[in-house]
């Protein structure tokens, strides 16, 4: 049963009736009014804003055929035995898990021919959405009486007294949702699923076609989707994974229109987009564009080509590292453009015009001026006086924290300590060696092998680590990070031990040889080589022993909580963070007063946004179509190129031109296989396996990338350059039936 919510024009979506609209928008799913409903009806919907979502009415809606998949990209519901389709990228961790050398899923792809052969994915979950309800009021009462009573009530704790209340009164997940930064709270309400088996999902070749090169560029052709199923106990409840367990039976299926699409056409995307800015200041921006982008592009493009280098040269690393560097080069890739977009659209300058018609708004109010009045000027001034030690930040984030896996070890021995002490009930204090030689904590420590019962297998779990790399890779990227770290770190920052190998590595002519340094810290550590950690970890040891090793005081040398206090100092009081939630609050309350249309930031609840199928028009007297069709993949074909090849089957099945009945009609009236296509529809990451809907609610592809002109569009839409690139859904149809030869899939979708 739907919990009733509350709907207001002041809460999730403020309209008046003669504001202009425009396509940006990352519209609540609760707050679609009559205004917002006229608007995409003028653009050609044939839904009433109920048939979207409902919660006072029975019955199912088109929200609740929509799903998150752990709040990391969506999915949605079109069959009726609990068939979910979402983008390949989104499944690229589950297959990648499962793939071995000897059963690469990545390459080979992954095709469950009967029920029996779908693979269970635990920890995987699905979320259906139930209800949003407003809570603002309450949460104001909560905060109130916490404050007469000299507590502070922040949002952690916030969301634990009401996630707790609304989760047992419901018997529902609950999330609470802040929005415009604590102007309006929501909680959100869903049904969890956590029996999830992967279904389909074509080879990187078919999928992913293009690869890095092709990832925010238009045109496109990849066959990005994926299929999982979900299953429930026999009465319908959900359910962790059993053999006796039945698909699902969804309130709502999406039907799949195979009727095509034209320029200027309807296009809906509903989903959960994760995270925008656009609510940041100029200062914000400034600072992004110029401090702390420049550093992790360039650091990550070169750790890129360390990566990609040693994939290339042996089919077991590509493997191995396959999962992390999809991760790491769509970030990469997306900063910078990100950063040359900022540049290009002069972001800056129009937050700046922005600011000067707010802060005109500010000082024509006595009680606002004397509120906000030096809100801009202080937010200026801080993030000036932080550049520095931020940079520091950044530096030490790229390189000491993430820069190798070699982090994540020593993290994993610090764990070990603390889950050793824990075991045998001992307080764990920060200045252990404080405490005097006959201690419990101390001997604990001093006997590190006899700890606990818990020693052997928290040793396994340090040993798994290296399961996740390759040493060889890890230390050419412990390299790189060094003498980046050294070269370009404040000297202020570094530890004593630190300060030591600089001093022993730089020669007479200023000159630190880093290649030497590097050796000195690999070669004597017994953490670079596993045999050597084996052996290490089956003898008897202390836990100074650990600490005494290299490699494990020199990530330990400089801790990321003085650089953050150092930032702190300096900024003082108000911090920049409070200060930029006050700016938020500016600038809905100046948007509220003058009856314009606004959406909060995303933050992974359930958006609409609505546009149209059309070109684009990324530079001057270049004019890209809004279809890509497979002729184009053989154009792009390359046997030389990991990104450009295609497997034998591939591209004889493109080669013979054999669309069947998921052809297209082109608008020189020829037959084609249209691929992707392009609306200009809001999105960011986590709309990735969003449904692109029609007119009626209909599926006719599926939302999985922006094009490099929009990847300013976190902190400010530019119209006519923000795209969603899509995949025509009768090309995945086509992949399922001819290449995957999945006809019992067709069949369950009515086909």
């Amino acid at each position: 049963m739907k919990y009733r919510v509350i709907l207001s024009c002041m809460a999730a979506i403020v309209f008046c009736s003669h504001t202009a609209f425009a396509d940006e928008g990352m519209w609540m799913i609760n707050g679609i009014n009559k205004a917002l409903e006229k608007k995409m009806k003028q653009r050609g919907l044939k839904l009433s804003a109920n048939e979207i979502y409902n919660a006072d009415a029975e019955g199912a809606t088109i929200s609740d055929a929509i799903v998150s998949l752990d709040f990391g990209c969506t999915g949605s519901m079109i069959s009726d035995e609990g068939l979910l389709i979402t983008n390949h990228h989104c499944a690229y961790g589950d297959v990648h898990a499962l793939s071995t050398d000897e059963k690469n899923y990545l390459e080979d792809g992954f095709w469950a021919m009967s029920r029996q052969e779908e693979k269970s994915i635990p920890g995987k979950n699905v979320y259906f959405l139930k209800s949003v309800l407003d809570v603002t009021e309450e949460v104001d009462s909560l905060m109130q009486d916490a404050e007469k009573s000299g507590k502070h009530m922040g949002m952690r704790k916030l969301s634990f007294t009401l996630e707790k209340k609304y989760g047992q009164e419901s018997g529902l997940e609950a999330m609470l949702a802040s929005m415009w930064s604590g102007e309006k709270y929501y909680m959100m309400l869903y049904e969890k699923y956590s029996d999830v088996r992967l279904v389909a999902a074509p080879p990187v070749s078919l999928a992913a076609f293009g690869g890095d090169i092709d990832n925010w560029e238009w045109p496109q052709h990849k066959c990005d989707f994926a299929m999982y199923r979900v299953y429930t106990a026999p009465d319908g409840s959900p359910a962790g994974y059993s053999e006796d367990n039945v698909p699902m039976k969804p309130e709502k299926i999406l039907k799949i229109s195979t009727s095509g699409y034209k320029p200027g056409d309807f296009a809906m995307v509903i989903g959960y987009p994760g995270r925008t800015d656009r609510y940041s200041p100029s200062a914000k921006v400034n600072f992004d564009s110029r401090v702390t982008l420049p550093i992790s592009n360039r650091i990550r493009g070169s750790q890129m080509e360390i990566i990609n280098r040693w994939m290339n040269s042996d089919p077991s690393i590509r493997l191995k590292y396959s999962d992390y560097y999809f991760g790491l080069s769509n970030v990469q890739e997306m900063n910078c453009g990100k950063a040359r977009n900022i540049a290009r659209f002069g972001v800056i300058d129009l937050k700046r015009a922005e600011e000067e018609d707010l802060q005109q708004w500010i000082d024509a109010d006595p009680e606002r001026k004397a509120k906000w009045g030096d809100l801009i000027p202080m937010l200026n001034e801080k993030y000036a006086a932080v550049e520095d030690a931020e940079r520091d930040i950044t530096y030490y984030r790229e390189t000491m924290a993430r820069g190798s896996s070699f982090s994540r070890v020593v993290s994993r021995i610090n764990m070990m300590r603390r889950e050793i002490l824990d075991e045998n009930g001992i307080k764990r204090r920060p200045a252990i060696m404080n405490e005097g030689p006959d201690s419990a904590e101390i001997r604990c420590c001093r006997q590190f092998r006899f700890c606990g019962k818990k020693y052997r297998s928290i040793s396994k779990n340090l040993l798994s680590e290296y399961d996740r790399f390759v040493l060889d890779v890890e230390r050419d990227l412990f390299r790189y990070s060094l003498q980046e770290y050294f070269t370009n770190i404040s000297e202020d920052c570094l530890g004593p031990f630190q300060k030591g190998l600089k001093a022993e590595f730089t020669g007479n002519d200023g000159k630190c040889d880093f290649d030497a340094m590097a050796a000195e810290l690999w070669d004597n550590s017994f953490l670079t080589d596993r045999a050597r950690l084996e052996k290490f970890i089956s003898e008897e040891h202390t836990i100074d022993d650990y600490e005494q090793d290299p490699m494990f005081r020199f990530y330990q040398d400089v801790k990321i909580i003085n650089l953050n206090r150092r930032v702190s100092a300096i900024e003082g009081t108000p911090a920049i963070l409070d200060l930029e939630k006050e700016y938020t609050h500016a600038k809905y309350e100046k948007s509220l007063a003058e009856g314009l249309a606004q959406y909060p930031n995303a933050n992974s609840t359930m958006r609409l946004t609505y546009g149209t199928v059309g070109d684009l028009i990324p530079y001057d007297a270049v004019h890209w179509s809004w279809r890509s069709t497979a002729d184009g993949l053989l154009e792009k074909y390359d046997p030389d190129s990991y990104e450009f090849n295609m497997n034998p089957e591939q591209k004889r099945l493109l080669e013979g031109a054999d669309w069947g009945r998921w052809a297209a009609t082109d608008t020189d009236r020829s037959t084609k296989m249209f691929v992707n296509f392009l609306t200009d529809n809001d999105i960011t990451g986590g709309n990735s396996g969003s449904p692109v809907m029609n007119s009626k609610g209909e599926i006719i592809g599926l939302a999985f990338d922006g094009n490099k002109e929009s990847l300013a569009s976190d902190v400010y839409y530019v119209d006519d350059y923000t795209k969603c690139v899509c995949v025509d859904i009768r090309y995945v149809l086509w992949a399922l039936d001819k290449y995957a030869g999945m006809h019992h899939i067709l069949s369950e979708l009515g086909f």
